[in-house]
């Protein structure tokens, strides 16, 4: 059986790396793995803060020379390339349980040889999350778990409109209503419409949680009552 996760970038390194936070990951996935022999992860990591960093540095850069405009295809190989790093420490920190090389091409033919597999981002156009749902056509896993900084989707961003309301449940056609069907390097939106728009296609479901709390994770893996937003159903 295998669980692909969506593993935010802002959750793995909001600013640098967040040490307590995937101490504390890393040993909930292993009892997870002791309690189930068959189990196996995929985990997708995100760029979260040296992304967002390094992206502010190429448009300040590009507008103070006024030389170059700003290009997204570049904006979207800066980012992949922090995805990778992060994803190179998750492989590092699982050691033998992790015995590919990190993932970069989600569409190849991969052997699952361990119990932990680790991707980051691909190429230009899309996010992880998209990344994490085509890995999950290549496994042949009907769910993916998206771990961010949020509890749940909201009808609207909570922090600009008080009157914005947290889902349980929703459609991707209600969902991709929210989230739009444009890729921008850098947006913030609970699910990429890429990767929204493929993952309707193949008739996934989609969970989104907070990755902070990882009690309700697991409840999550283990098919328990959860807290977060269901998306596809």
């Amino acid at each position: 059986m295998v669980t692909v996760v969506s593993l935010g970038g802002s959750i793995v390194a909001p600013d640098i790396v967040d040490e307590a936070y995937l101490t504390d990951f890393v040993n909930s996935i292993y009892e997870l793995l002791e309690e189930d022999k068959t189990r196996k992860f995929v985990f997708v990591v995100g760029g979260g803060g040296p992304a967002r960093s390094w992206q502010k540095s190429y448009r300040a850069v590009c507008d103070s020379t006024s030389k170059t405009e700003h290009d997204t295809n570049a904006m979207d190989w800066i980012g992949i390339m922090a995805t990778r790093l992060n994803a190179q420490l998750v492989k590092a920190v699982f050691g033998g349980l992790c015995t590919n090389d990190v993932v970069t091409d989600p569409s190849a033919s991969i052997e699952f040889r361990g119990r932990v597999l680790v991707a980051a981002g691909w190429k230009p156009g899309f996010s992880t999350d998209n990344d994490a749902v085509l890995l999950a056509e290549n496994f042949g896993a009907k769910i993916v778990v998206n771990l961010s900084n949020i509890e749940k989707v909201y009808t609207d961003d909570p922090k600009k409109n008080n009157d914005a309301k947290p889902i349980d449940n929703i459609s991707w056609q209600d969902f991709r209503a929210i989230v739009g069907n444009v890729w921008e390097p850098g947006k913030n939106v609970p699910f990429d419409p890429v990767a929204s728009r493929r993952a309707e296609k193949l008739g996934l479901t989609v969970i989104c949680a907070s990755g902070k709390n990882i009690d309700n994770f697991k409840n999550i893996v283990l098919g328990k009552v959860y807290i977060g937003t269901t998306i596809g159903v």
